[in-house]
């Protein structure tokens, strides 16, 4: 046996034993979870909770390799020592660690280190893995200027390897420039420019998945919300951060995170524009504060014996108070409540006067009398968040008032309602407005970390409510401003970064792609000058013959199917986009052949990744919205080693 052959059965052996390790791991968290706990309810139930959590972390499926590197130190705080980095922490019955967490600061040096900075490694090991057996090794002699990097065999075999069903993890082939930014601190907040192929998505939910392990006990109580564009999206990477351990992560659409009112109706192009600007946060304001009303006659109290009497000018100074109050952000229905209560501290204090000694409870139940409630409508009224934008829409004079020196008479016109209705037909955009209507009344519980995927189709009313649920805590922000599609998206960083209360927020730019074939990303890129948007061109470090094939043809349709049948041949996931009105027919052509592929409307494709992907008919994506060309950039990136274009329409002049 060669001494290669004798080091990859000590690598199995050493498998083997990590696997058994953590079995026993599991094992001994479950005879926890049968164990009867001392204490209250209260505890018992947080404590099955949390280990519930934790046997879901440590689920061995047999199939995933518990490590994919390994690293020896000759110097610095770690010489002489020997880890093996893998997606868990695994330790052995005394505790001595097996595996190490990827996330762990000595598991950095994996990604990081190289020949001109070995960061203490004498030798990176990489594994090689087929169906859960680990099956090969390659080793980087750091010390001695040895570094693949990007040349290794294994990490270029892990990075094209198909890809079948939902995202996957990155975590054995996370590059340098990515592993700063997964790594960056819970204060901080990041935007990341990431052209097509360049990983920001893996990059986002790698840093949730780092974040709950370096911050694991302020993040267990404000957690981490994960904002994505849409279902279809969120499916998508739905198994990414399970994988890696970490399954308290909420993930949500925005439409998800306003779903206060049920949406039954479309907007116009002009009535969405208006509403998901910025201003709308201003006429709702001013709508709110226009409701406010200064008392213009005493309010009288009677109790037992006595009679409490309050006069216009000092229930004003009160009113004025709680209105300063709430200009200043206090939201409106705590300001109101802050009214009913100082006028019964006025109250009491006649009362303390005249010799008696009224307690706290004698003033909440003055507050919260049936005359102070009258009064308090009559200066202060109660507000419903949808109930109020009903009336602004549908209440022609109203909407002038709260919208004068904000909105012109044609902004105004493409919002109105005819009048307000009985069972109004909510929208997305006025979903997001009801939203913002709740968040003047009521603080909106936030999270510790928000990580917003495709943010460069926010509308600044959509960031405004994603920043109402991160007043407290930071973000990661993830786009790119030349897949921009929607009506009112992002136009540049740092204002949409204003809209999501982060303003000086540093913009870091990821430009490589690793998966993506350099023919295909070339193609792409063609169109860059006409989508609007200024950012540099994507750029790949892979080259593949037949990657891109553009073929004009009599029936695209029909092309199709008989390039998805041979593409099915082949290993990996299939996809064919088309405009969203040909995407039925789509399907339908293929018959059987649909079981085996994905078949994606245009608008429905941001975000996913396919082994192969079949685009039909380009001119039909661009004609069918405003910004269709920024469409088309997006469905041409969706293919991380094949793309065939077919088409009988002249393709757009960048293309031609």
């Amino acid at each position: 046996m060669t001494s290669l052959e004798t080091e990859l059965v000590r690598e199995v052996a050493h498998l083997e034993t990590s696997r058994a390790a953590l079995t026993a791991m599991r094992a001994r968290t479950e005879a926890l979870t049968r164990a009867d706990v001392a204490g209250d309810e209260f505890s018992a139930e947080a404590l099955a909770r949390a280990l519930a959590r934790r046997m879901e972390s440590l689920l061995d499926d047999g199939t995933t390799p518990l490590f994919f590197g390994r690293l020896d130190f000759d110097r610095g705080s770690y010489a002489g020592e020997t880890f093996h980095v893998g997606r868990r922490h695994i330790t052995d019955a005394a505790g001595d660690p097996l595996v190490v967490d990827w996330r762990a600061p000595v598991s950095t040096a994996f990604y990081r280190a190289g020949a001109h900075d070995p960061l203490g490694v004498r030798q990176r090991r990489r594994f090689g893995f087929a169906g859960g057996r680990l099956t090969s090794f390659e080793d980087e002699h750091l010390t001695a200027g040895e570094e693949s990097g990007l040349g290794s065999r294994l990490l270029t075999e892990e990075i094209e390897r198909p890809r079948v069903g939902p995202m996957r993890d990155i975590v054995a082939t996370i590059q340098p420039d990515q592993d700063v930014l997964v790594r960056a601190g819970l204060e901080t907040s990041l935007c990341v420019q990431g052209a097509p192929g360049t990983g920001k998505t893996a990059v986002g939910l790698h840093r949730a998945a780092y974040l709950l392990y370096a911050y694991r006990e302020r993040l267990s109580r404000a957690g981490v919300l994960v904002v994505g564009p849409n279902a279809e999206f969120l499916r998508y990477i739905a198994e990414v951060l399970p994988a890696l351990g970490e399954v308290d992560v909420v993930q949500r659409t925005v439409a998800d995170l306003v779903a206060r009112v049920p949406v039954r109706a479309e907007d116009t192009p002009e009535a969405l524009a208006v509403k998901g600007d910025a201003r709308m946060a201003a006429v709702l304001a001013a709508s709110l504060s226009g409701a406010l009303r200064e008392p213009d006659s005493p309010l009288v109290h009677a109790e037992p014996g006595a009679r409490l009497r309050l006069g216009p000018g000092e229930l004003g100074e009160i009113v004025a108070e709680a209105r300063s109050s709430y200009l200043d952000g206090v939201p409106y229905s705590t300001a109101r409540e802050r009214v009913a209560h100082r006028v019964a501290e006025r109250f009491r204090r006649q009362v303390e006067r005249r010799g008696g000694t009224p307690t706290d409870a004698w003033v909440t139940r003055v507050a919260r009398s049936r005359g102070m409630k009258a009064w308090l409508e009559s200066v202060w009224p109660a507000a419903d968040p949808a109930a109020m934008l009903a009336r602004l829409l549908g209440d022609r004079a109203l909407l002038a008032a709260a919208a004068a020196g904000v909105l012109s008479e044609a902004e105004q016109d493409a919002i109105a309602w005819p009048s307000v209705p009985r069972r109004p037909r909510w929208t997305a955009a006025d979903a997001v407005l009801v939203d913002e209507a709740a968040g003047l009344l009521d603080r909106v519980p936030g999270f510790g970390h928000v990580i917003v995927d495709e943010a460069q189709d926010l509308t600044p009313m959509q960031a405004r409510a994603i920043a109402r649920r991160s007043t407290h805590g930071s973000l990661t922000v993830l786009g790119d401003l030349a897949q921009g599609t929607a009506i009112g998206g992002a136009r540049d960083w740092p204002t949409l970064l204003d809209h999501l209360a982060k303003p000086g927020t540093v913009v870091t730019p990821l430009t490589t792609g690793y998966r993506m074939p350099a023919e295909i990303v070339e193609f792409a890129n063609r169109l860059l000058p006409d989508l609007g948007a200024d950012v540099a061109p994507a750029r790949s470090i892979r080259r593949t013959a037949g990657a891109l094939r553009v073929r004009a043809v009599a029936d695209p349709v029909a092309e199709a199917v008989e390039v998805v049948r041979a593409a099915v041949a082949e290993p990996g996931s299939v996809a064919v986009i088309s405009a969203d009105a040909t995407s039925a027919r789509v399907g339908r052509a293929l018959g059987v052949l649909a079981d085996a592929v994905t078949v994606l409307p245009a608008t429905l494709a941001k975000g996913l990744e396919f082994d192969t992907v079949v685009v039909i008919e380009p001119a039909a994506i661009v004609a069918a919205e405003p910004r269709g060309l920024n469409r088309l950039y997006v469905v041409l990136t969706r293919a991380v080693s094949r793309l065939t274009v077919l088409h009988r329409e002249p393709l757009p002049a960048r293309l031609a």
